[in-house]
């Protein structure tokens, strides 16, 4: 295995994630290396994806996997990744708002993905304009979720993140309709819609 670190002034948040990635990967026998991508402190891509407490924006903490099992990472709508990610937020005592300053990727995973819920939000937007009624989407983690409001934001229709975690997820609202009118049809709606996706798994 072969560990790819940054400088020798890397901060300290990366010398927690680098020893609890070491930990994880030697543990579990995965043919995996990690390289940090980016500063920490320096703008980037994702920069207005995360404030600190201050107020100051900041990169998200990134970080890039290779290695023969990165499709394990990125197998069942990539739940390793994710669980991986969520492990490193919690070691760094991140509050659940603040989990995406630590974001993991694989094989392009995170780009496809926020590639498809941009072409997710333009056909909620196609659909609330049409029937005039909310869209639900499917449960996601905060970062997706900011991604995902957004990517809505440019249509100047209404949205809310509703649920609790780990279920939260987002609604597309007409312009001028009431949300709270529209909780109990929303809660009924999402599990309609996972076990929809559920099926279609079983049916590949």
């Amino acid at each position: 295995m072969n560990f790819l670190l940054p400088s020798e002034h890397k901060s300290s948040e990366q010398n927690t994630i680098s020893s609890l990635l070491k930990t994880l990967i030697a543990s579990s026998g995965l043919l995996l290396s990690f390289s940090f991508v980016g500063d920490l402190n320096a703008g980037g891509p994702e920069a207005s994806a995360s404030e600190s407490q201050s107020g100051s924006k900041t990169s998200p903490l990134q970080v890039e996997f290779t290695g023969p099992d990165t499709p394990l990472l990125t197998a069942r709508n990539g739940e390793l990744l994710h669980a991986f990610e969520h492990i490193a937020a919690k070691a760094l005592r991140l509050e659940e708002e603040d989990h995406d300053r630590v974001s993991f990727d694989a094989d392009s995973y995170k780009a496809n993905r926020d590639l498809a819920l941009r072409q997710s939000a333009e056909r909620a937007i196609a659909s609330v304009r049409t029937t005039g009624e909310p869209y639900a989407f499917a449960p996601m983690n905060s970062r997706e979720r900011r991604l995902l409001h957004l990517a809505l934001k440019e249509s100047g229709l209404p949205t809310a993140s509703s649920g609790e975690m780990p279920r939260r997820f987002v609604v597309l609202y007409p312009e001028g309709y009431d949300a709270s009118a529209s909780a109990r049809s929303e809660r009924v709606a999402v599990p309609d819609r996972e076990r929809a996706i559920r099926n279609s798994f079983r049916r590949r």
